[in-house]
């Protein structure tokens, strides 16, 4: 079962009232790296749909992708109408032919995937050449299961190394991430993974009103 079934409406007004800061900050971050635009746009992992306003608004058709029948309900009732077309399907085995987009958009995605090179290879084969990947995420190397918030500083502990799925760490707590697991993703990997799938990086940003850094976010080129 897809990790976001059974608590899609929940995960929702999560990101929509007690994380509205870090959602707001991821979408204002995405909107400047992908930037205005009068093609496709493939929302890839659109979960529930909270990005394809924001897309939208930039000129973009958008067309949403994600594994989860219940996020895909969600974003039908936010988003249903501004969508070109919200469909089912692995990130990383799409059903669209070479080609079919201008542009990708992603939030968030590294962190829930298996395996993210796929994901980045399944990105670079839909877009056309020269299309552009927009992509903003948790800072690998300032958020994860590894790193504990502690008022007004955060304690490193082993484990930021240690790519893969954790389900457990002093920094999950009680929030998405202590439901569904987190895959940690190294920074070198993450790139790598870009790099891998015949991306040039154009440019890389880092936000959080915070220090360190809570996003990380990049646009890449289809060579």
């Amino acid at each position: 079962m897809p990790r976001y079934d059974g608590i899609a409406d929940w995960y929702d007004q999560c990101i929509s009232n007690d994380a509205r800061p870090l959602t707001d900050l991821a979408l204002a971050t995405l909107g400047e790296l992908l930037g205005p635009g009068h093609g496709r746009c493939l929302d890839l992992g659109c979960g529930g749909g909270i990005a394809i306003p924001t897309i939208a608004s930039l000129g973009w058709s958008v067309v949403g992708v994600d594994e989860s029948a219940e996020q895909l309900r969600v974003a039908t009732d936010r988003a249903g109408g501004i969508a070109e077309q919200l469909l089912r399907a692995d990130a990383a085995s799409m059903p669209f032919e070479d080609g079919s987009f201008d542009a990708v958009a992603s939030m968030f995605l590294h962190t829930d995937v298996d395996d993210i090179a796929s994901v980045f290879g399944e990105a670079a084969r839909v877009l056309r050449s020269g299309g552009r990947l927009a992509y903003v995420g948790t800072h690998p190397c300032f958020v994860g299961h590894f790193i504990e918030p502690d008022r007004d500083r955060w304690i490193l502990h082993p484990g930021y190394a240690v790519a893969g799925w954790h389900r457990s760490g002093p920094g999950l707590g009680d929030g998405v991430r202590g439901r569904v697991g987190v895959r940690q993703v190294p920074l070198a990997e993450l790139l790598n993974a870009l790099i891998g799938a015949g991306f040039v990086l154009d440019k890389v940003a880092e936000a959080g009103a915070a220090d360190p850094p809570s996003l990380l976010g990049f646009v890449a080129r289809r060579r």
